[in-house]
């Protein structure tokens, strides 16, 4: 594993962006020739393990700077959000349990958006289930 000073540095500002979507609308700017992601959070975890896009094989560092600005951007109220679109799609056995993370974030409990893509992130570093894609984490 190199030294994180040798690793690139891939950065997204926090005040950029208020949304999951504005989130998505940064992330795809580092997507070379145009490509884009759309907020799917399972996709978002195999960008991160270089399916496709930007990542650079080896490791990268991931520099969100504004990062409290995010933490309440894709907080509760936007997790509850997401998870009520999520509600209308999915197949009718995932609702109940739907329902009740929607209820959860609405009183301000559970894992919010901001901490399920930090979640993701650090799988993907040190200690993390798939940290042989040396990504760095860097809250700032």
């Amino acid at each position: 594993m190199a030294d994180d000073e040798d690793l690139p540095v891939l950065v997204v500002d926090g005040a950029a962006f208020s949304d999951l979507e504005g989130f998505a609308r940064e992330i795809s700017k580092l997507i070379p020739y145009g490509g884009t992601w759309n907020g799917n959070l399972n996709d978002f975890d195999g960008l991160l393990r270089g399916k496709w896009g930007p990542f650079p094989e080896g490791g990268w560092v991931f520099r969100w700077v504004n990062s409290d600005l995010s933490r309440t951007a894709l907080g509760y109220e936007a997790t509850a959000v997401w998870r009520e679109g999520l509600r209308r799609r999915c197949h009718p056995s995932h609702r109940e349990g739907l329902e009740a993370d929607i209820a959860a974030a609405r009183r301000g409990e559970g894992e919010t958006l901001f901490d399920m893509i930090v979640e993701m992130i650090r799988a993907h570093g040190a200690g993390g289930e798939e940290w042989e894609d040396n990504v760095v984490l860097e809250l700032v």
